[in-house]
């Protein structure tokens, strides 16, 4: 085999080609067409001496060789990719991408932003939020936050931020002749529901708060529901009704003054917020200072506990 490395759009070519199992697709990501991305590839079996793929009218297929190939190649652009970055980032600075949920993203993460923008004005903060999780071998995201049971194998992670959960509502709520000093008092009161996509058995609904406060003349099933925490709690800032907030989100709110807790009643919860990056990602200093501020703003916060 010849020892000298081969073309390195040659290599980019075939593992395009490899990912897409497409030369067609493969040349709408590299911007150059599908005759290009095949001339490239041919280039490369030809410099390695062995069939890459098995060619058909209308179909790719990788051969054994090229399937033991493809991992390496692939991290070896990784490897590659994190190596230019610390590079670049020598000074701490440049492009820092972020990945959270949207409702943690416009209730803790947003409002806090600028302060470490003054902070490190070297550091450019981009965010990218969106409800699914982040895939690091594809998305160029270089850290994310997290929410969830913490088990995220193969990555750095941080715990950042404990949740808690408990009844919130806007202050007018409470001007307007209802009284709302125990949870019985909630039969007067409409109920706001958080479909979120979480799936933890821990985290209470009002069927299960309501019971667990032994209150049975308020029916948990009733009053409007939206599939986003951020669109609760700005239901519940508009006086439409109350909410089961989680803390970490209904903060800012709260240190606002736009949502007050109307009774003292906290359940912790097992799901967390944790910040998370592949373990070549940590050792860029933009990282490292992005986690370190994050995690002293959220020390700073006020305790939500029980």
């Amino acid at each position: 085999m010849n020892r000298q490395l081969p073309p390195l759009n040659a290599l980019r070519a075939f593992e395009a080609a490899a990912r897409h199992m497409s030369f067609t697709k493969a040349a709408e990501e590299l911007t150059v067409t599908p005759a290009a991305v095949s001339q490239q590839v041919r280039t490369l079996e030809d410099h390695l001496g062995i069939a890459l793929f098995r060619r058909g009218n209308r179909s790719l297929l990788l051969t054994d060789a090229a399937q033991s190939f493809l991992p390496s190649v692939r991290d070896g652009f990784e490897r590659f990719h994190d190596a230019l970055e610390r590079l670049q980032s020598a000074n701490g600075g440049g492009k820092l991408t972020v990945s959270v949920a949207p409702s943690f993203a416009s209730k803790w993460l947003v409002p806090r932003l600028g302060e470490f923008g003054e902070r490190h004005p070297e550091i450019d903060v981009w965010l990218s939020s969106a409800m699914g999780l982040v895939d690091f071998a594809k998305e160029e995201v270089d850290v994310a936050i997290r929410y969830g049971a913490g088990h995220y194998p193969g990555l750095d992670v941080v715990r950042l931020l404990s949740e808690y959960v408990f009844p919130v509502c806007a202050p007018k709520l409470l001007d307007a002749g209802h009284a709302l000093n125990e949870p019985d008092d909630l039969c007067d009161f409409t109920l706001l529901h958080d479909d979120g996509p979480e799936e933890d058995d821990s985290c209470p609904d009002w069927t299960m708060w309501l019971k667990a406060a032994a209150v049975e003349c308020v029916d948990g099933m009733r009053g409007p529901r939206f599939n986003q925490s951020s669109l609760v709690l700005e239901a519940a800032v508009a006086g439409r009704g109350v909410a089961l907030a989680k803390s970490a989100l209904a903060a800012n709110d709260m240190a606002e003054g736009r949502l007050v807790k109307p009774f003292e009643s906290s359940v912790p919860i097992d799901f967390a917020y944790y910040i998370v990056c592949p373990r070549g990602k940590s050792e860029l200093a933009k990282v490292g200072t992005f986690r370190n501020w994050l995690l002293a703003a959220a020390k700073a916060e006020p305790g939500e506990g029980p």
